[in-house]
């Protein structure tokens, strides 16, 4: 049975690297200094969101469905993968008008109670 594979020293909470690759077949044996991907720092949780993710194609409104959260839970834990691959979050270049929230709202982005919270966010900043 495969182990899952660890990220950092349990004796000292450094960054572990794999120095050894053997085939399961041949035991052919490749010594390096050899990276993880930045998706190996994942958890299993994360790594099956950016799955249902993926499937979905991206489409929020299934990602809520599949996962049964909320429009800015999904967004939430988006946000954070996209920072713990070193990412940082992008600032909105052009501010949320009304239109746009009731656009988001038609289309089923987000739902009566998240559009009323922008809406009233968005009355607040104007004044």
């Amino acid at each position: 049975m495969p182990y899952p594979m660890i990220q950092t020293c349990p004796t000292c909470n450094h960054t572990l690297h794999a120095t050894r690759l053997e085939c399961s077949n041949c035991h052919t044996t490749i010594e390096n200094h050899f990276e993880f991907s930045k998706f190996s720092t994942l958890n299993e949780e994360q790594l099956h969101f950016i799955e249902v993710f993926l499937l979905s194609r991206g489409n929020i409104k299934e990602v809520e469905k599949e996962l049964g959260v909320s429009y800015p839970t999904v967004r939430g834990k988006l946000n954070d993968i996209i920072a713990k691959l070193g990412h940082r979050k992008r600032e909105k270049t052009e501010p949320q008008n009304k239109s746009r929230i009731i656009t988001m709202f038609e289309n089923g982005e987000i739902n009566t109670d998240e559009a009323i919270e922008l809406l009233q966010k968005k009355r607040g900043d104007e004044e």
